[in-house]
């Protein structure tokens, strides 16, 4: 049986708890907390880096999260979350990168605005960021194209890893009105039983929020 240790609002977990739950796979998930569980001995076992998500396999442990949508595909390939020419391949796995590298990283000040940390109150920070994400988003929404999805008409890995954080944006008050096309995809996906299944609730949010800044309040 395949086990997940993940959180529910890790966009890391939530892309390998999505391709789980698109190949129809069986799996138990693990709750990690993220405010101690990640330094306890059982899981550095696991994962030195004390990161989540961690897939385990038959003992055979699996850390970062692209790295594991990999060893789904690869070992699980049907239903395929990858095309299989060269440019759409690409397309891909340039989604990825890009969300993973640029677009993810751009998107903390706007998520630590959001939560309430002092670092969202930097107002250039917070204008840099919104510049970095409009470059992400036009780069996104020019290798969609009018394609329904990353790279092929049906379900793609980009698709997952993209999609765990672009229709975060109008949350974090980065509507996505002027990226038409990703617009109409963002709401596809939320269609999807899995994002509707692995989506964080406002009351997980709220508790996460206060969670936080408890600790913060603490280690002043």
């Amino acid at each position: 049986m395949l086990k997940l240790y993940h959180n529910h609002l890790s966009m890391n977990s939530r892309r390998v708890w999505i391709a789980l739950l698109e190949k129809k796979l069986e799996f138990d998930l693990v709750d990690i907390k993220l405010d101690g569980d990640q330094l306890q001995a059982e899981f550095l076992a696991m994962n030195p880096f004390h990161h989540i998500p961690v897939l385990v396999d038959n003992g055979f442990n699996v850390v970062e999260s692209l790295a594991i949508l990999d060893y789904l595909e690869a070992k699980y390939p049907s239903p395929s979350l990858l095309p299989s020419n060269a440019k759409d391949l690409a397309i891909v796995r340039m989604v990825e990168m890009a969300t993973v590298n640029e677009l993810v990283p751009a998107m903390n000040p706007l998520i630590y605005k959001m939560m309430g940390f002092p670092d969202g109150e930097d107002s250039q920070k917070l204008e840099q960021a919104k510049q970095k994400i409009s470059t992400g988003l036009e780069f996104l929404a020019k290798l969609l194209g009018n394609s329904p999805y990353f790279g092929s008409d049906e379900l793609t890995l980009a698709d997952i890893v993209a999609g765990c954080a672009v229709p975060l944006l109008p949350m974090l008050d980065f509507p996505l009105t002027h990226y038409q096309e990703l617009n109409v995809w963002a709401e596809r996906l939320m269609q999807r039983l899995s994002w509707q299944t692995t989506a964080p609730t406002p009351e997980l949010i709220a508790a996460f929020k206060s969670r936080m800044q408890t600790l913060m309040a603490q280690r002043q």
